[in-house]
């Protein structure tokens, strides 16, 4: 990360000749380096912020609107854009990305699936809407697809964060259909753990993609829970993002009282919203009639505010006609069930039973990781 955010550092300060070209600060003249200074330092902040989880998407490949929207065209969603001068920079690192777009809101770039369609029909669901980012609308912009959605760290100072993947299953059935034996995923297995492979496995040195996938879940507490802990950030330390193979309840728990610490009041409070995100989920139609797969909690808290959103809808799909999913029962090939509120079961019970410090410590960057052992 250093390296992409080095980068767009000498960006944001014009030592590259086209950021430089393009830069205009847009709360007062050039000339006032005082504004121009806290402009750069707010959008390198937000550019942190965005990596510090490693989400699905992270902060890379794409281009960094400074203010108003370019012309998109076809654009679909929340109104229209006019052609402007904007300034743009470029990030280095993965193609898939978050960029921050303006006051309050980031571009996501779309990597397969219609995310764009599932926000505009949670839209349609008036008690869903303030369970998910607010969706704007559809960008075209230099041959690629951005969705332009509520920046959820917006009105958060330094927030602590926690991403949680819901679900026992965190593939589409579509991506397992071929029973094919493969080599290469056997050997990723082995890897992991030598023991792993069946005898008739060994033989061939081969595996399935969906015993591969299966095992790679049973890793995490995504199977025996129905979530598990992605990555968390605390206050002046580095994001702590290898916490895939956290597995136990007890492992769980001791994460979640490490990230909550001795804030009392902050495990209340995300617990009732977690509660209050279940009940309306209990009650969607929509949710009903789709398989969510791969998304996740975003919990977020400071000083004085505490939130919690559903995020990243790249693998939602509409299950057939005549199919009714709650979410809870386990999943068999043709059934679509998917384990999502029996994870959120799971998170929120797991929450009201965590134990929080009686005083603030400062918390390690390598204390989580030792929770695997």
């Amino acid at each position: 990360m250093s390296t992409a955010v080095e980068q767009f550092r000498k960006l944001l300060t014009g030592k590259s000749s086209s950021a430089k070209d393009s830069w205009r600060p847009t709360c007062c003249s050039a000339n006032n380096k005082r504004c121009r200074k806290q402009t750069e330092e707010s959008l390198l902040l937000k550019c942190l912020a965005l990596n510090a989880l490693e989400l699905s998407a992270p902060a890379s490949d794409v281009l960094l609107r400074t203010h108003q929207c370019p012309s998109t065209g076809g654009s679909g969603g929340g109104g229209g854009g006019g052609s402007t001068n904007t300034g743009w920079f470029q990030l280095s690192g993965h193609p898939d990305a978050f960029a921050p777009a303006g006051p309050g809101t980031v571009w996501k770039k779309c990597s397969g699936g219609d995310e764009r369609s599932v926000y505009e029909a949670l839209a349609g669901e008036p008690a869903l809407r303030d369970i998910t980012p607010a969706y704007f609308r559809q960008v075209h912009y230099g041959g690629q697809t951005f969705i332009e959605l509520q920046d959820l760290l917006h009105g958060f100072r330094d927030p602590y964060m926690m991403d949680v993947k819901l679900g026992t299953r965190t593939f589409l059935e579509s991506e397992v259909q071929n029973t094919t034996a493969r080599h290469d995923l056997y050997l990723k297995m082995v890897a992991v753990d030598a023991g792993a492979p069946t005898e008739s496995e060994r033989k061939v040195e081969a595996v399935t993609k969906l015993r591969y996938m299966q095992f790679r879940e049973q890793q995490s507490s995504t199977c025996s829970l129905g979530f598990r802990i992605e990555a968390m950030k605390f206050r002046g330390t580095p994001p702590v993002t290898d916490l895939k193979r956290v597995k136990n309840t007890d492992d769980v728990s001791d994460t979640m009282a490490l990230f909550l610490g001795s804030h009392e009041d902050v495990r209340q409070r995300i617990v009732a919203r977690l509660q209050e995100i279940r009940n309306k989920l209990d009650q969607s139609h929509y949710f009903k009639k789709h398989e969510v797969i791969g998304s996740s909690i975003l919990i977020l808290y400071d000083d004085t505010k505490v939130g919690a959103w559903l995020i990243d809808f790249a693998k939602t799909r509409p299950v057939p006609d005549g199919c009714i999913l709650n979410h809870r029962s386990p999943w068999s090939p043709g059934n679509h069930e998917e384990g999502f509120l029996f994870g959120l079961d799971n998170l929120i019970r797991v929450l009201e039973n965590v134990k929080t410090t009686t005083t603030e410590n400062a918390v390690p960057s390598s204390k989580p990781l030792a929770l695997k052992s």
